[in-house]
Protein backbone atom coordinates (compact mmCIF):
# COMPACT_ATOMS: atom_id res chain seq x y z
CA UNK A 1 0.00 0.00 0.00
CA UNK A 2 1.57 3.41 -0.80
CA UNK A 3 1.25 6.43 1.42
CA UNK A 4 -1.21 9.18 0.27
CA UNK A 5 -3.30 12.11 0.45
CA UNK A 6 -5.84 10.37 3.09
CA UNK A 7 -3.53 9.89 5.65
CA UNK A 8 -1.30 13.37 5.06
CA UNK A 9 -0.45 15.70 7.67
CA UNK A 10 1.09 19.38 8.16
CA UNK A 11 2.79 19.33 11.23
CA UNK A 12 4.89 22.38 12.36
CA UNK A 13 8.52 22.59 12.98
CA UNK A 14 10.86 25.23 14.56
CA UNK A 15 13.97 24.02 13.84
CA UNK A 16 17.43 25.48 15.13
CA UNK A 17 18.71 27.64 12.05
CA UNK A 18 21.65 25.73 11.37
CA UNK A 19 23.14 24.19 8.16
CA UNK A 20 22.10 20.66 7.69
CA UNK A 21 18.93 20.44 9.91
CA UNK A 22 16.33 20.43 7.14
CA UNK A 23 17.58 17.76 5.52
CA UNK A 24 17.98 15.99 8.72
CA UNK A 25 14.03 16.17 9.13
CA UNK A 26 13.63 15.07 5.47
CA UNK A 27 15.87 12.08 6.31
CA UNK A 28 14.37 11.12 9.43
CA UNK A 29 10.62 11.17 7.40
CA UNK A 30 12.04 9.23 4.28
CA UNK A 31 13.39 7.04 6.47
CA UNK A 32 10.63 6.31 8.23
CA UNK A 33 8.81 5.32 5.03
CA UNK A 34 6.87 8.98 4.68
CA UNK A 35 6.81 11.09 1.64
CA UNK A 36 7.43 14.95 1.81
CA UNK A 37 4.86 17.13 -0.04
CA UNK A 38 5.19 21.34 0.95
CA UNK A 39 7.13 22.76 2.93
CA UNK A 40 6.35 26.30 3.85
CA UNK A 41 8.51 28.79 6.11
CA UNK A 42 6.28 30.45 8.65
CA UNK A 43 8.40 32.62 10.53
CA UNK A 44 12.84 32.69 9.86
CA UNK A 45 14.41 34.41 12.95
CA UNK A 46 18.96 34.31 13.32
CA UNK A 47 18.12 31.46 15.89
CA UNK A 48 15.23 29.50 14.51
CA UNK A 49 13.16 28.93 11.94
CA UNK A 50 9.34 27.64 11.88
CA UNK A 51 8.43 25.74 8.73
CA UNK A 52 5.15 24.01 7.89
CA UNK A 53 5.88 20.37 6.22
CA UNK A 54 3.24 18.37 4.90
CA UNK A 55 3.63 14.46 5.38
CA UNK A 56 2.02 11.65 3.61
CA UNK A 57 1.51 8.51 5.51
CA UNK A 58 0.21 4.88 5.29
CA UNK A 59 -2.34 5.44 8.29
CA UNK A 60 -2.85 6.78 11.80
CA UNK A 61 -0.45 4.28 13.09
CA UNK A 62 2.69 5.27 10.50
CA UNK A 63 1.88 9.02 11.29
CA UNK A 64 2.20 8.42 14.66
CA UNK A 65 5.71 6.78 13.95
CA UNK A 66 7.47 9.95 11.88
CA UNK A 67 6.30 12.57 14.60
CA UNK A 68 7.62 10.53 16.98
CA UNK A 69 10.66 10.32 15.11
CA UNK A 70 10.55 13.86 14.74
CA UNK A 71 10.27 14.69 18.37
CA UNK A 72 13.55 12.56 18.45
CA UNK A 73 15.39 14.87 16.50
CA UNK A 74 18.11 17.36 18.56
CA UNK A 75 17.26 21.39 17.77
CA UNK A 76 14.19 20.57 16.27
CA UNK A 77 10.52 20.86 18.51
CA UNK A 78 7.32 19.96 16.95
CA UNK A 79 4.88 22.91 17.75
CA UNK A 80 1.67 21.73 16.37
CA UNK A 81 0.12 18.90 13.74
CA UNK A 82 -3.09 19.31 11.40
CA UNK A 83 -5.05 16.37 9.86
CA UNK A 84 -5.28 17.65 6.57
CA UNK A 85 -8.12 15.57 5.86
CA UNK A 86 -10.20 16.99 8.87
CA UNK A 87 -9.16 20.17 8.09
CA UNK A 88 -11.01 19.93 4.68
CA UNK A 89 -13.73 18.98 6.53
CA UNK A 90 -14.23 22.10 8.74
CA UNK A 91 -17.88 23.38 8.77
CA UNK A 92 -18.53 20.98 5.58
CA UNK A 93 -17.53 21.12 2.26
CA UNK A 94 -20.56 22.52 0.73
CA UNK A 95 -22.87 25.45 0.05
CA UNK A 96 -25.91 27.02 -1.03
CA UNK A 97 -24.80 30.37 -3.56
CA UNK A 98 -27.65 32.54 -5.33
CA UNK A 99 -27.06 33.17 -8.72
CA UNK A 100 -27.43 36.31 -8.67
CA UNK A 101 -26.89 38.80 -6.54
CA UNK A 102 -29.47 41.34 -4.05
CA UNK A 103 -27.98 45.17 -4.53
CA UNK A 104 -31.05 47.38 -4.82
CA UNK A 105 -34.99 47.33 -4.45
CA UNK A 106 -35.23 46.42 -7.93
CA UNK A 107 -33.65 42.60 -7.34
CA UNK A 108 -35.20 41.97 -3.89
CA UNK A 109 -38.85 42.89 -6.46
CA UNK A 110 -37.50 40.45 -8.95
CA UNK A 111 -36.49 37.86 -6.68
CA UNK A 112 -39.36 37.84 -4.31
CA UNK A 113 -42.09 39.61 -3.54
CA UNK A 114 -44.07 40.91 -5.27
CA UNK A 115 -42.32 40.02 -8.10
CA UNK A 116 -41.98 36.24 -7.12
CA UNK A 117 -45.94 35.56 -6.56
CA UNK A 118 -46.03 35.72 -10.50
CA UNK A 119 -44.09 33.12 -10.80
CA UNK A 120 -45.96 30.84 -8.51
CA UNK A 121 -49.09 31.78 -9.83
CA UNK A 122 -47.00 30.94 -13.61
CA UNK A 123 -46.19 27.13 -12.14
CA UNK A 124 -49.76 26.64 -10.42
CA UNK A 125 -51.33 27.47 -13.70
CA UNK A 126 -49.06 24.78 -15.30
CA UNK A 127 -47.25 22.40 -13.17
CA UNK A 128 -44.37 21.75 -15.67
CA UNK A 129 -43.34 24.96 -15.68
CA UNK A 130 -41.64 24.41 -11.75
CA UNK A 131 -38.92 22.40 -14.11
CA UNK A 132 -37.98 25.70 -16.02
CA UNK A 133 -38.53 28.45 -13.43
CA UNK A 134 -37.19 26.52 -9.84
CA UNK A 135 -34.25 24.74 -8.82
CA UNK A 136 -35.85 21.54 -9.63
CA UNK A 137 -34.51 21.72 -13.24
CA UNK A 138 -31.02 20.90 -12.21
CA UNK A 139 -31.07 19.56 -8.09
CA UNK A 140 -31.01 16.03 -6.87
CA UNK A 141 -31.17 14.32 -3.54
CA UNK A 142 -28.51 12.26 -2.23
CA UNK A 143 -30.85 9.84 0.38
CA UNK A 144 -29.23 8.04 2.62
CA UNK A 145 -30.11 5.97 6.35
CA UNK A 146 -26.40 5.70 6.88
CA UNK A 147 -26.89 2.03 7.08
CA UNK A 148 -24.18 0.17 4.32
CA UNK A 149 -21.68 3.36 4.02
CA UNK A 150 -18.07 2.49 2.31
CA UNK A 151 -16.65 -0.21 4.03
CA UNK A 152 -17.95 1.16 7.16
CA UNK A 153 -21.33 -0.43 7.76
CA UNK A 154 -24.09 0.98 9.82
CA UNK A 155 -22.68 4.08 10.88
CA UNK A 156 -25.68 5.93 10.82
CA UNK A 157 -26.88 9.28 9.28
CA UNK A 158 -24.54 11.86 11.28
CA UNK A 159 -21.59 9.96 10.16
CA UNK A 160 -22.89 9.17 6.84
CA UNK A 161 -23.17 13.55 6.21
CA UNK A 162 -19.21 13.71 5.39
CA UNK A 163 -19.87 10.96 2.33
CA UNK A 164 -23.03 12.26 0.84
CA UNK A 165 -21.30 16.11 1.02
CA UNK A 166 -18.35 14.28 -1.01
CA UNK A 167 -20.95 12.87 -3.50
CA UNK A 168 -22.66 16.41 -4.00
CA UNK A 169 -19.04 18.14 -4.49
CA UNK A 170 -18.81 15.25 -7.49
CA UNK A 171 -22.23 15.72 -8.36
CA UNK A 172 -21.42 19.47 -9.16
CA UNK A 173 -17.38 18.81 -10.16
CA UNK A 174 -18.48 16.66 -12.87
CA UNK A 175 -21.49 16.97 -14.00
CA UNK A 176 -22.82 20.34 -13.08
CA UNK A 177 -25.54 18.88 -10.94
CA UNK A 178 -26.64 21.00 -7.87
CA UNK A 179 -27.16 17.84 -5.28
CA UNK A 180 -28.12 17.88 -1.49
CA UNK A 181 -27.27 15.74 0.86
CA UNK A 182 -30.93 14.40 2.90
CA UNK A 183 -29.64 11.62 5.80
CA UNK A 184 -32.81 10.28 7.49
CA UNK A 185 -32.85 9.35 11.10
CA UNK A 186 -35.21 6.25 10.17
CA UNK A 187 -34.13 2.89 8.81
CA UNK A 188 -37.65 1.78 8.32
CA UNK A 189 -38.46 1.32 4.19
CA UNK A 190 -41.70 2.74 4.58
CA UNK A 191 -40.72 5.50 6.05
CA UNK A 192 -38.06 6.32 3.84
CA UNK A 193 -40.31 6.07 0.61
CA UNK A 194 -42.97 8.38 2.73
CA UNK A 195 -40.43 11.22 3.32
CA UNK A 196 -38.48 11.19 0.59
CA UNK A 197 -41.81 11.30 -1.45
CA UNK A 198 -42.89 14.40 0.37
CA UNK A 199 -40.11 16.60 0.12
CA UNK A 200 -39.25 15.11 -3.68
CA UNK A 201 -40.73 18.63 -4.96
CA UNK A 202 -37.36 20.74 -5.21
CA UNK A 203 -35.55 17.53 -7.05
CA UNK A 204 -35.35 17.16 -10.29
CA UNK A 205 -33.93 13.24 -9.35
CA UNK A 206 -33.44 11.17 -6.29
CA UNK A 207 -29.89 8.95 -6.00
CA UNK A 208 -29.85 6.80 -3.04
CA UNK A 209 -26.89 5.84 -1.34
CA UNK A 210 -25.38 3.64 0.96
CA UNK A 211 -28.56 1.70 2.18
CA UNK A 212 -28.21 -1.89 3.54
CA UNK A 213 -29.39 -4.62 0.88
CA UNK A 214 -32.38 -5.97 0.93
CA UNK A 215 -34.09 -2.56 2.16
CA UNK A 216 -32.25 -1.12 -0.73
CA UNK A 217 -34.27 -2.94 -3.65
CA UNK A 218 -38.28 -2.55 -2.07
CA UNK A 219 -36.56 1.73 -1.37
CA UNK A 220 -36.10 2.20 -4.81
CA UNK A 221 -39.27 -0.16 -6.21
CA UNK A 222 -41.38 1.90 -3.92
CA UNK A 223 -39.95 5.15 -5.20
CA UNK A 224 -39.84 4.22 -8.48
CA UNK A 225 -43.84 3.40 -9.10
CA UNK A 226 -44.21 6.92 -6.67
CA UNK A 227 -42.66 9.34 -8.28
CA UNK A 228 -41.94 10.83 -11.60
CA UNK A 229 -39.11 11.85 -11.26
CA UNK A 230 -35.62 9.39 -11.63
CA UNK A 231 -34.56 7.15 -9.14
CA UNK A 232 -31.22 5.57 -9.07
CA UNK A 233 -29.58 3.58 -6.75
CA UNK A 234 -25.94 4.41 -7.24
CA UNK A 235 -24.44 1.61 -5.59
CA UNK A 236 -26.41 -0.39 -7.50
CA UNK A 237 -26.74 0.72 -10.80
CA UNK A 238 -23.70 2.91 -11.12
CA UNK A 239 -21.15 -0.05 -9.70
CA UNK A 240 -23.29 -2.03 -12.94
CA UNK A 241 -22.43 0.25 -15.82
CA UNK A 242 -19.01 1.27 -14.93
CA UNK A 243 -18.09 -2.82 -14.60
CA UNK A 244 -19.80 -3.40 -17.94
CA UNK A 245 -17.83 -0.34 -19.66
CA UNK A 246 -14.70 -2.17 -18.23
CA UNK A 247 -15.53 -5.54 -19.24
CA UNK A 248 -16.69 -4.46 -22.92
CA UNK A 249 -12.80 -2.84 -23.19
CA UNK A 250 -11.28 -5.77 -21.61
CA UNK A 251 -12.86 -8.31 -23.82
CA UNK A 252 -11.40 -6.40 -26.32
CA UNK A 253 -7.81 -6.78 -25.41
CA UNK A 254 -8.16 -10.38 -24.87
CA UNK A 255 -10.62 -11.27 -27.96
CA UNK A 256 -13.53 -12.69 -26.13
CA UNK A 257 -17.05 -11.87 -26.58
CA UNK A 258 -19.86 -11.29 -24.22
CA UNK A 259 -21.85 -13.88 -25.08
CA UNK A 260 -19.40 -16.60 -24.63
CA UNK A 261 -17.97 -16.04 -21.43
CA UNK A 262 -18.10 -17.18 -17.92
CA UNK A 263 -18.48 -14.57 -15.33
CA UNK A 264 -18.06 -15.44 -11.39
CA UNK A 265 -20.19 -12.43 -8.83
CA UNK A 266 -18.03 -12.27 -5.57
CA UNK A 267 -20.21 -10.73 -3.40
CA UNK A 268 -23.76 -10.99 -4.16
CA UNK A 269 -25.38 -8.23 -2.77
CA UNK A 270 -27.06 -4.95 -3.85
CA UNK A 271 -23.80 -4.36 -6.11
CA UNK A 272 -23.74 -7.91 -7.32
CA UNK A 273 -27.43 -8.03 -7.64
CA UNK A 274 -27.48 -5.21 -10.18
CA UNK A 275 -24.07 -5.98 -11.79
CA UNK A 276 -25.66 -9.31 -12.81
CA UNK A 277 -28.64 -8.39 -13.96
CA UNK A 278 -27.17 -5.68 -16.28
CA UNK A 279 -24.52 -8.27 -17.46
CA UNK A 280 -27.15 -10.67 -18.44
CA UNK A 281 -29.20 -7.70 -19.91
CA UNK A 282 -25.76 -6.87 -21.92
CA UNK A 283 -25.57 -10.90 -23.18
CA UNK A 284 -23.49 -12.28 -21.28
CA UNK A 285 -23.16 -15.79 -21.27
CA UNK A 286 -23.07 -17.47 -17.69
CA UNK A 287 -22.80 -15.78 -14.41
CA UNK A 288 -21.86 -17.90 -11.50
CA UNK A 289 -22.36 -16.03 -8.10
CA UNK A 290 -21.00 -16.64 -4.84
CA UNK A 291 -22.01 -15.55 -0.94
CA UNK A 292 -20.84 -16.04 2.26
CA UNK A 293 -22.19 -19.65 2.10
CA UNK A 294 -20.95 -20.27 -1.18
CA UNK A 295 -22.13 -20.97 -4.97
CA UNK A 296 -25.74 -19.27 -5.25
CA UNK A 297 -27.68 -22.67 -6.79
CA UNK A 298 -31.46 -23.22 -7.10
CA UNK A 299 -30.95 -26.25 -4.81
CA UNK A 300 -30.20 -23.78 -1.62
CA UNK A 301 -33.05 -23.83 0.75
CA UNK A 302 -31.46 -20.23 2.61
CA UNK A 303 -31.93 -17.85 -0.24
CA UNK A 304 -33.82 -14.69 0.38
CA UNK A 305 -36.13 -13.94 -2.61
CA UNK A 306 -33.72 -11.97 -4.37
CA UNK A 307 -31.65 -14.43 -4.21
CA UNK A 308 -33.42 -16.78 -5.01
CA UNK A 309 -34.20 -14.93 -8.68
CA UNK A 310 -30.75 -14.93 -8.66
CA UNK A 311 -30.25 -18.51 -8.34
CA UNK A 312 -32.64 -18.82 -11.19
CA UNK A 313 -31.13 -16.74 -13.96
CA UNK A 314 -27.50 -18.02 -13.54
CA UNK A 315 -25.44 -20.96 -13.09
CA UNK A 316 -27.65 -23.47 -15.50
CA UNK A 317 -24.97 -25.89 -14.87
CA UNK A 318 -26.26 -26.05 -10.94
CA UNK A 319 -22.21 -26.00 -9.73
CA UNK A 320 -22.37 -26.28 -6.32
CA UNK A 321 -19.22 -25.52 -3.83
CA UNK A 322 -17.14 -22.05 -2.88
CA UNK A 323 -15.26 -19.72 -4.40
CA UNK A 324 -12.35 -21.87 -5.40
CA UNK A 325 -14.63 -23.83 -7.09
CA UNK A 326 -16.25 -21.42 -9.20
CA UNK A 327 -13.20 -19.76 -10.60
CA UNK A 328 -11.78 -22.86 -12.19
CA UNK A 329 -12.31 -22.21 -15.70
CA UNK A 330 -14.14 -18.67 -15.49
CA UNK A 331 -12.93 -15.80 -18.06
CA UNK A 332 -13.71 -13.33 -15.55
CA UNK A 333 -13.89 -12.48 -12.00
CA UNK A 334 -15.75 -9.76 -10.45
CA UNK A 335 -14.90 -9.07 -6.66
CA UNK A 336 -17.50 -6.88 -4.59
CA UNK A 337 -16.66 -8.57 -1.52
CA UNK A 338 -14.36 -8.90 0.87
CA UNK A 339 -10.39 -7.96 1.11
CA UNK A 340 -8.08 -11.07 -0.17
CA UNK A 341 -10.63 -13.80 -0.30
CA UNK A 342 -9.31 -14.49 -4.19
CA UNK A 343 -6.18 -16.88 -3.80
CA UNK A 344 -3.50 -16.80 -6.64
CA UNK A 345 -3.85 -20.42 -6.59
CA UNK A 346 -7.49 -20.31 -7.69
CA UNK A 347 -6.95 -17.98 -10.06
CA UNK A 348 -4.34 -20.21 -11.88
CA UNK A 349 -7.49 -22.16 -12.64
CA UNK A 350 -9.00 -19.82 -14.93
CA UNK A 351 -8.44 -19.79 -18.64
CA UNK A 352 -6.14 -17.97 -20.58
CA UNK A 353 -6.35 -14.36 -20.86
CA UNK A 354 -8.28 -14.17 -18.10
CA UNK A 355 -9.88 -10.87 -16.41
CA UNK A 356 -10.20 -10.00 -12.57
CA UNK A 357 -12.16 -7.01 -11.46
CA UNK A 358 -11.09 -7.05 -7.38
CA UNK A 359 -13.42 -4.38 -6.46
CA UNK A 360 -13.52 -4.22 -2.80
CA UNK A 361 -12.17 -1.32 -0.89
CA UNK A 362 -10.02 -0.50 0.84
CA UNK A 363 -8.25 -3.50 0.05
CA UNK A 364 -9.06 -5.69 -3.01
CA UNK A 365 -10.14 -9.59 -3.10
CA UNK A 366 -6.69 -10.30 -4.47
CA UNK A 367 -4.46 -7.17 -4.79
CA UNK A 368 -2.54 -6.74 -8.71
CA UNK A 369 1.09 -8.06 -7.72
CA UNK A 370 -0.38 -11.11 -6.82
CA UNK A 371 -2.70 -12.50 -9.77
CA UNK A 372 -0.83 -15.44 -11.79
CA UNK A 373 0.57 -15.02 -15.32
CA UNK A 374 -2.90 -16.23 -16.90
CA UNK A 375 -4.51 -13.26 -16.13
CA UNK A 376 -4.54 -10.30 -18.89
CA UNK A 377 -7.06 -7.49 -17.49
CA UNK A 378 -6.72 -6.46 -13.69
CA UNK A 379 -9.17 -3.25 -11.99
CA UNK A 380 -9.62 -2.22 -8.72
CA UNK A 381 -11.47 0.02 -7.22
CA UNK A 382 -8.27 2.48 -6.49
CA UNK A 383 -6.41 5.31 -7.47
CA UNK A 384 -2.71 3.53 -6.81
CA UNK A 385 -3.56 0.84 -9.72
CA UNK A 386 -4.52 1.09 -13.61
CA UNK A 387 -8.08 0.68 -14.60
CA UNK A 388 -9.76 2.35 -11.18
CA UNK A 389 -13.68 1.23 -12.12
CA UNK A 390 -15.16 4.02 -10.21
CA UNK A 391 -18.63 5.16 -9.83
CA UNK A 392 -17.84 8.53 -10.77
CA UNK A 393 -17.28 8.03 -14.03
CA UNK A 394 -21.14 6.95 -14.16
CA UNK A 395 -23.80 9.18 -11.75
CA UNK A 396 -22.42 13.04 -12.74
CA UNK A 397 -23.25 12.83 -16.34
CA UNK A 398 -25.73 9.96 -16.20
CA UNK A 399 -27.98 12.54 -13.89
CA UNK A 400 -26.71 15.04 -16.77
CA UNK A 401 -28.37 13.34 -18.60
CA UNK A 402 -31.88 12.69 -16.66
CA UNK A 403 -32.12 16.36 -15.60
CA UNK A 404 -31.55 17.47 -19.48
CA UNK A 405 -34.42 16.01 -20.32
CA UNK A 406 -36.52 15.30 -17.64
CA UNK A 407 -36.59 12.04 -17.87
CA UNK A 408 -39.60 10.18 -16.17
CA UNK A 409 -37.23 7.52 -14.64
CA UNK A 410 -34.91 4.86 -15.56
CA UNK A 411 -34.31 2.07 -17.95
CA UNK A 412 -31.41 -0.69 -18.76
CA UNK A 413 -31.73 1.38 -22.04
CA UNK A 414 -30.15 3.68 -20.67
CA UNK A 415 -27.71 2.16 -18.35
CA UNK A 416 -26.82 -0.08 -21.23
CA UNK A 417 -26.39 3.43 -23.07
CA UNK A 418 -24.28 5.20 -20.07
CA UNK A 419 -21.54 1.75 -19.86
CA UNK A 420 -21.42 1.90 -23.93
CA UNK A 421 -20.51 5.61 -23.79
CA UNK A 422 -18.15 5.40 -21.15
CA UNK A 423 -16.18 2.05 -22.82
CA UNK A 424 -16.33 4.10 -26.33
CA UNK A 425 -14.05 7.38 -24.45
CA UNK A 426 -11.35 4.59 -24.76
CA UNK A 427 -10.32 4.54 -28.42
CA UNK A 428 -9.63 0.81 -30.06
CA UNK A 429 -6.44 2.14 -30.94
CA UNK A 430 -5.40 3.13 -26.88
CA UNK A 431 -7.06 0.35 -25.45
CA UNK A 432 -4.20 -2.13 -23.21
CA UNK A 433 -4.28 -3.92 -20.26
CA UNK A 434 -3.30 -1.15 -18.54
CA UNK A 435 -6.00 1.45 -20.09
CA UNK A 436 -9.63 -0.04 -20.37
CA UNK A 437 -11.24 2.49 -18.73
CA UNK A 438 -11.26 6.47 -19.04
CA UNK A 439 -10.46 8.07 -15.58
CA UNK A 440 -12.06 9.65 -13.75
CA UNK A 441 -10.84 13.57 -14.66
CA UNK A 442 -11.46 12.60 -17.85
CA UNK A 443 -13.97 15.40 -18.55
CA UNK A 444 -15.30 13.90 -22.08
CA UNK A 445 -16.91 10.87 -20.10
CA UNK A 446 -19.85 13.24 -18.31
CA UNK A 447 -20.20 14.50 -21.38
CA UNK A 448 -20.60 11.32 -22.98
CA UNK A 449 -22.75 9.55 -20.48
CA UNK A 450 -25.14 13.02 -21.02
CA UNK A 451 -25.67 12.37 -23.96
CA UNK A 452 -25.80 8.82 -24.46
CA UNK A 453 -28.56 8.75 -21.86
CA UNK A 454 -30.89 11.31 -23.37
CA UNK A 455 -30.84 9.76 -26.61
CA UNK A 456 -32.05 6.17 -24.84
CA UNK A 457 -34.71 8.20 -22.72
CA UNK A 458 -35.73 9.49 -25.92
CA UNK A 459 -36.26 6.87 -28.00
CA UNK A 460 -37.61 4.37 -25.24
CA UNK A 461 -40.48 7.35 -24.47
CA UNK A 462 -38.71 8.45 -20.61
CA UNK A 463 -38.00 11.98 -21.87
CA UNK A 464 -40.37 14.59 -21.04
CA UNK A 465 -38.17 17.60 -23.36
CA UNK A 466 -36.79 16.83 -26.64
CA UNK A 467 -33.02 18.06 -26.84
CA UNK A 468 -31.11 18.00 -29.59
CA UNK A 469 -28.21 15.95 -30.03
CA UNK A 470 -24.80 15.91 -32.43
CA UNK A 471 -25.70 12.76 -34.25
CA UNK A 472 -22.90 9.92 -33.95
Amino acid sequence: MAVGPSYSFTVRLEIVNRPGMLGRVMTAIGDMGGSVGAIDIVKAGTKRVVRDVTVYALDIAHKKRILERLREIEGVEVVSVSDRVFLAHLGGKITIEPRMRIKTRDDLSLVYTPGVGRVSMAIKEEREKVFKLTIKRNTVAIVTDGSAVLGLGDIGPEAALPVMEGKAMLFKEFGGVDAFPICLSTKDPREIVEIVERISTPFGGVNLEDISAPRCFEIEEALSRRLDIPVFHDDQHGTAVVVLAALINALKVVGKELSSIRVVVSGVGAAGIATTRLLLRAGVGEIIGVDRKGIIHRGRRDLTPVKEWYAEHTNREGLRGGLDRAVAGADVFIGLSAPAILKPEWVKRMKDGAIVFALANPEPEIMPEEVPENVRVVGTGRSDYPNQINNVLCFPGFFRGLLDCRARGVNDEMKLAAASAIAGVVKDDELNEEYIIPSVFDRRVARAVAASVIRAAQETGMARREVALERG
